[in-house]
């Protein structure tokens, strides 16, 4: 049975993560400190947040943490819809739309795919949303799935195709998160409509020819 204390700091901890995220997507990790986002969150004490995360790398996992459970969710509830004969368009399918049915839930704004920009930016956190998104065993599967049903590729171009998927989809998605939250114009209406334009362009770049 939960007490009035654990659901006070069960609270705390919420709103300082849902205050840390906006900032960070907003300003930069790096821009902001543990101490605004304590003012931001209106906590009288200043070190609420190391209190509650320990340092902003603890903070910056706890909100990939908190993220990734409803996504891999939606993963697994797509990889039980693939059929007997998955194309590269499915299996890009299951990469891109948990991302954007997930942010299309959550309402609008949102802060999470520009938090992820933000994360990406920075070597050593980058390296951290990796490790967290390897926890994944939904989307190793998705990845393998991927990788195997590709046409034969030089192990170079395979690599550096990934890394343009990996940026496109970042990115892409921040920046339709951006003009959602802003209201400017953005080139689909809907968080639906990305994905569909966004698996186009996965597919067409993994089966594209390469030169030699």
């Amino acid at each position: 049975m939960k007490t009035a204390r654990t659901e006070r700091v069960t609270a705390t901890r919420e709103l300082i993560l849902t205050t840390a995220e906006r900032l960070f997507a907003e300003h930069g990790v790096f821009a902001v400190s543990n101490r605004q986002i304590s003012e931001a969150a209106g906590q009288g004490n200043n070190t609420a947040v190391g209190y509650h995360f320990g340092t902003k790398t603890d903070l910056i996992r706890a909100i990939l943490q908190k993220h990734a459970a409803p996504v891999e969710e939606i993963r697994r509830r797509m990889l039980a819809e693939l059929g007997d004969e998955p194309t590269v368009r499915d299996w890009v399918s299951c990469l891109v739309r948990p991302q954007t049915e997930y942010l299309a839930g959550l309402g609008n704004p949102t802060w999470f795919a520009r938090f992820g920009a933000q994360v990406m930016t920075d070597p050593e956190l980058r390296a951290i949303m990796g490790a967290e998104s390897l926890s994944s065993p939904a989307l190793r599967q998705i990845v393998d799935g991927l990788l195997g049903s590709l046409p034969e590729l030089p192990i170079e171009v395979r690599q550096e195709r990934s890394q343009m998927m990996r940026l496109l989809m970042v990115h892409l998605l921040a920046e339709q998160e951006r003009g959602l939250a802003d209201g400017t114009p953005v080139p689909r209406a809907t968080w639906q409509d990305v994905a569909t334009g966004l698996i186009d362009a996965i597919a067409g770049l993994y089966l594209a020819p390469y030169s030699t």
